[in-house]
């Protein structure tokens, strides 16, 4: 439940001589970003132009989202105001399977075609189905695209994808029902795609999967090569890889299996970044159980005091539901006791959200949403004073950032703790001179819940 919403009609700035034109809106967490990216990709080398409008496209394609009710009520609407506004529209994505296909064909039934998640052939052949491609060679178009494909994140850092679907079974949750289970990509294609970011400008790699400590779980951790190194597809040796490359490594959507261990080193070390994303979700284990996550909240105290011994600078992000059913007011006050052990650095909460086909929808002692809402105000009011003392820590301190934009007044900048869009900022006054890219040193002078003040040293 951690994953931000995008939503944008995608505008690409390619050659105004292709006829076939497509529009497209991406929904949905980074790793439908990604899946969003590989279908753009594709279509450029088939010489398709990408257009911001769809009055201007010959086809519409909309990527969808069905994590949560809300997020497929989201993709509905995309999808009826593309068929008002163009009237030809392709639908792929997390909605594009089982009972979400019906309710899309029974909302939309005149859209062309309809496929699952992460369904590149099947996008881009009912793209040649409904608009064929130009008679000229593919080869025409191949210079024309980068060599690291078409990305729809800033130029300075991109998501790096290592597998799809998911081996566990939440029981709040059905993105192993959407995406099936858990497929690892080769190491030496991940390592070589990095590679291709990297050598196009790209400072920061934020990994990411459903599941990235499972890394190579389903192919028995198997033996690969790159450029001649012996490296075992798993986590660790990725991080290894990924770390030589000389850029930010960020590892996202971790879970805590013990292995994780390994990778603290390497954050000491400045291999990878200091940050972990781990969603922990609740305290209580009998919520956990319930759930059909682990229920071990001591250990994971402990662990993360460990943790902070090896590598002093290291961020945790984590995200909790509250409300989950049968959640009672003991159960939330054991999870506000773990906020108040575990001071983790960066934390969202959501009230829990029945899903069709989740589990946990048959649960009994359903939680009112009253009760919800004030156990989500608790919470966050008890992460805010948190979060504002472990960054007023920060004052005075001197922090690496990376510049994401330059704004009027000054730079806005991220510091190794804070990942993209999800996290925290730093506001830099009066440094207009820099670009985004630009790796800096900025003193901090000030600081709230969230965001970091400083100037340059």
């Amino acid at each position: 439940m951690s994953e931000a919403e995008n939503e944008n009609p995608v505008s690409i700035d390619e050659n105004k001589g292709a006829s076939q034109r497509v529009g497209f809106v991406s929904l949905g967490c980074p790793k439908a970003l990604v899946d969003s990216e590989r279908i753009l990709t594709r279509l450029r080398l088939d010489g398709y132009e990408v257009v911001p409008s769809y009055d201007d496209a010959d086809v519409v394609v909309v990527n969808t989202c069905g994590f949560i009710d809300s997020a497929k009520q989201e993709s509905l609407e995309a999808i009826n105001e593309a068929m008002q506004a163009n009237g030809k529209v392709i639908v792929t994505g997390c909605m594009g399977k089982g009972a979400d296909a019906e309710l899309i064909k029974s909302k939309s039934p005149d859209v062309l075609s309809i496929s699952g998640p992460a369904q590149t052939d099947a996008v881009v052949d009912a793209v040649h189905e409904y608009v064929p491609p130009s008679t000229n060679e593919a080869s025409h178009y191949s210079a024309q695209v980068p060599a690291q494909g078409i990305k729809l994140t800033p130029p300075h850092y991109a998501y790096l994808k290592i597998s799809e679907g998911c081996n566990h079974r939440c029981s709040f949750c059905i993105i192993p029902h959407m995406r099936g289970d858990l497929v690892s990509r080769p190491i030496s294609e991940v390592v070589a795609e990095a590679r291709k970011l990297v050598a196009s400008g790209v400072k920061e790699l934020l990994v990411i999967s459903q599941d990235t400590s499972a890394y190579g779980v389903d192919v028995k951790y198997k033996l690969d090569f790159n450029e001649g190194v012996a490296l075992e597809t798993r986590m660790q040796d990725l991080a290894e890889a990924l770390g030589q490359l000389g850029v930010w490594v960020r590892m996202h959507y971790v879970y805590p299996y013990p292995h994780v261990d390994k990778l603290i080193p390497l954050m000491a070390e400045g291999k990878i970044l200091p940050y972990l994303d781990i969603p922990f979700q609740h305290a209580s284990p009998r919520i956990l159980k319930a759930m059909k996550r682990p229920a071990h909240s001591e250990k994971v105290l402990e662990r993360i005091r460990k943790w902070r011994e090896v590598c002093p600078e290291l961020v945790i992000r984590s995200t909790f539901i509250v409300g989950f059913p049968g959640e009672t007011e003991e159960d939330f006050a054991m999870l506000l006791d773990f906020l108040e052990q575990a001071q983790l650095d960066r934390v969202g909460c959501f009230t829990y959200s029945p899903v069709e086909g989740a589990p946990a929808n048959a649960l009994a002692d359903q939680v009112p949403e009253d009760v919800k809402q004030d156990r989500q105000r608790r919470f966050m009011e008890t992460q805010a004073r948190i979060s504002a003392e472990r960054m007023q820590a920060k004052v005075g301190t001197r922090q690496r950032v990376l510049i994401d934009e330059i704004a009027e007044q000054g730079a806005v900048a991220r510091t190794m703790g804070d990942a993209p869009e999800i996290d925290g900022n730093v506001f830099i006054d009066g440094a207009t001179h820099l670009a985004p890219g630009d790796l800096v040193v900025v003193e901090i002078e000030e600081a709230d819940e969230y965001d970091l003040w400083g100037h340059l040293v």
